[in-house]
């Protein structure tokens, strides 16, 4: 197995303290928002053999074995990272993979370079996402029950959010849903910037069950997604609980250590609380306006220790192993490349110490056995 040389992405909403603290390292000062563990071409592991992009390119079949190439192709299907949000990140949306072959056709059709700001687009790949809460963390995750939502906003007490509220009442749930957020989005930028003033200073007046949408307005003064992030169901996670994101689903992070893992795409359409481009006619064909619960995933345990986050998706199955003693050792060898993570205590992975913050790559079908006394995750994929 290959001990992986990460890279940490300075993103402005990162904490600078987080990741330094889990590594065991000095801050510099400077937002660090995600440390990532794979083969993006973005920002490839490093390994004594070269990048894992390298190593991978070289013999597919080996390292990624003959299954998971002849379903996914010769590439690692998907990203590990521990995010680290320190300010909200934007909220925003994924398409499902007919999706985005469509978008992406598209775009390539009308020859929209790859790093226009109006690009939506990046690859033809959907985007499922995985959140496991290293420490107490915040998101917004899918849409409210509608009576809930315009509740939410009449108590506020600004008129401007009178109209909104009215249509919350409408029905069907899911009509009333994609109107209001098209409204939202849509509004004169004077007026919403307006409204959203006077519903920051009511959410910092009411605290409580408001406190959230307080912080994001700070962020994102006069931003529309303020409101927009009310129509959503504010969840907390307690460290090693979960929140899975399919297609679809608007989402944000908000505070908080995580690991998370996806899908290998950049495909994302945004609804607010960023400077960058908001496409809404493409936004309105993506998401999915039904209310839902958040549906926090807690690990199911098997037999051998494994903890493991179910999800209705091939790309990456993510588990942990929570090793009590030093003694004990588990052989995790599969048939499926694995990166391996450390968040807590000394783990021993083949003839690597990990300590928290650093990760292997292990082979399809290459011996990894491991113990020590901490708390280890693996990611691999179903194939």
């Amino acid at each position: 197995m290959d001990r992986l040389d990460n890279t940490i992405r300075p993103y402005a909403w990162g904490s600078p303290t987080a990741i330094p603290h889990l590594l065991g390292t000095e801050p510099t000062g400077e937002p660090q928002a995600e440390l990532w563990m794979g083969a993006h071409p973005g920002a490839p592991s490093r390994t004594d053999r070269g990048t894992l992009v390298e190593v991978i390119d070289a013999d597919p079949e080996k390292e990624l074995g003959p299954a998971a190439v002849a379903k996914f192709g010769p590439r690692l299907p998907f990203l590990l990272k521990i995010l680290a949000a320190g300010a909200p990140l934007s909220l925003q949306v994924h398409p499902d993979l007919e999706q985005a072959k469509e978008g992406y056709a598209d775009e390539e059709r009308r020859g929209i370079p790859a790093d226009a700001p109006h690009r939506n687009y990046k690859d033809a790949n959907h985007k499922p996402e995985l959140i496991c809460a290293l420490t107490e963390f915040d998101g917004l995750c899918g849409f409210r029950d509608p009576l809930e939502a315009a509740g939410l906003l009449d108590d506020l007490g600004v008129d401007s959010l009178k109209p909104y509220v009215d249509l919350l009442h409408a029905h069907p749930e899911a009509a009333a849903l994609r109107e209001v957020l098209t409204a939202i989005l849509t509004a004169d930028p004077e007026e919403m910037s307006r409204t959203v003033a006077e519903a920051a200073a009511a959410c910092t007046r009411l605290g409580g069950t408001y406190a959230p949408y307080a912080d994001i307005a700070h962020h994102y003064p006069g931003d529309p997604g303020v409101i927009a992030a009310m129509l959503l169901n504010h969840v907390r996670l307690q460290p090693g609980e979960a929140l899975y994101l399919g297609a679809g689903v608007p989402h944000a992070y908000l505070n908080g250590l995580g690991v998370e893992i996806m899908a290998n795409s950049d495909n994302v359409l945004r609804c607010g609380l960023t400077p960058k481009h908001v496409d809404v006619p493409e936004l309105l064909r993506i998401v999915r306006f039904r209310p839902s619960d958040p549906g926090v995933l807690r690990p199911e345990a098997s037999p051998d220790g494994e903890e493991v986050y179910e999800t209705p998706i091939d790309e990456f199955r993510l588990s942990r192993y929570v090793l009590p003693e030093a003694g004990s050792a588990h052989d995790l060898t599969r048939a499926t490349p694995q990166i391996l993570l450390c968040t807590a205590g000394t783990v021993r992975a083949g003839e690597h110490d990990l300590t928290p913050g650093r990760s292997v790559f292990v082979p399809a079908g290459e011996k990894a056995e491991v113990s020590g006394t901490g708390t280890l995750f693996r990611a691999t994929v179903v194939a």
